[in-house]
């Protein structure tokens, strides 16, 4: 790579050409999954939406036509909350690689009671984390396949504030739904960073990342009218805001640079500029709780007893 590339700024509003890759994006229909593929889209790449919602899917992908001429966009059935379904799910992308898979789909409750998934895991740690984590594993070949594939997992701000509770990972004890939320991204990000240290251990091309969307309100999300409004009153409203957060057009923006820069290094994080809540994505440092590697071996072998993966995902 020539020195004046890599001194250009990176432009959120000029992506990188990345015609012939091929780009998965849980819950692509909706906030920041929906701008992560619709950038992604303007780049020539096939992106594919995991959603469990066909309708809600079909929106996204109309959306997406309207505003990227040519987009090549597809929709994958998707429910992370089925683990057994997921193997499936993988097979149905019909693809012999996969550039980029980003975790980015979740659940997120505001109320109890605690929920459960089919499975009979606490509906956003099964979810958010083991869903992900297993369906890592029925991706591995593909991403391996790649010339340089990668694995960008999706955390939030919450996640800094948290720390796992290793004996009690479902809640079954103590559930209160912001926390649950917030120790499930947190089980995602040490997951992103546990992942990329064992692809490195055992030489793989792979890489995996972190990023976040910093601070992102659907009042300060521009209009995509298939897939949801803000309306003018809620912009005024949110306006003070904007001095310290922004919209989940601007979150998504982490997102797409960890899946597109030449320059991104596996284990990084990645978050807006300004206090990690806002502006142009850059490479901050990892937090000690999210880089704890005692932690983040026992949720590894948590994660594989609960979802029933081989202890390598399928890198080897």
């Amino acid at each position: 790579m020539s020195s004046a590339s890599q001194s250009r700024p990176w432009d959120v509003r000029r992506l990188p050409s990345a015609e012939g890759s091929c780009f998965l994006v849980t819950g692509g229909n909706a906030g920041i999954g929906y701008f992560a593929a619709e950038q992604l889209a303007a780049t020539g790449a096939v992106v594919v939406l995991g959603s469990r919602d066909r309708a809600k899917a079909d929106a996204a992908i109309a959306s997406i036509r309207s505003r990227v001429p040519g987009a090549r966009v597809r929709h994958l059935p998707l429910d992370l909350a089925d683990l057994s379904s997921l193997k499936t799910a993988a097979d149905g992308l019909g693809l012999d690689r996969l550039d980029a898979v980003v975790h980015n789909a979740g659940v997120a409750l505001d109320d109890p009671p605690r929920r459960e998934t089919a499975d009979g895991h606490e509906l956003m740690f099964g979810t958010n984390h083991l869903g992900h984590f297993a369906l890592t594993q029925w991706l591995a070949p593909l991403l391996s396949a790649a010339p340089a594939g990668r694995v960008v997992t999706v955390g939030s701000f919450a996640a800094r504030s948290e720390r796992l509770d290793l004996g009690d990972l479902q809640s079954t004890r103590d559930y209160r739904p912001k926390r649950t939320y917030g120790r499930s991204k947190l089980a995602q990000m040490c997951f992103g960073f546990e992942l990329d240290r064992r692809l490195r251990a055992v030489g793989s091309t792979v890489l995996s990342v972190v990023a976040h969307p910093g601070g992102a309100l659907d009042s300060l999300t521009p209009s995509r009218p298939q897939v949801s409004v803000t309306t003018s009153g809620e912009r005024l409203r949110a306006l003070p805001a904007a001095l310290l957060v922004q919209g989940k057009d601007a979150g998504a923006w982490p997102v797409v640079r960890a899946v597109l820069d030449p320059e991104v290094r596996g284990g990084q994080l990645w978050g807006p500029r300004v206090f990690g809540l806002r502006g142009r994505p850059r490479c901050e440092p990892v937090p000690s709780h999210m880089a704890d590697r005692a932690v983040a071996a026992r949720l590894w072998a948590a994660g594989g007893e609960l979802a029933g993966t081989d202890p390598d995902l399928g890198f080897r």
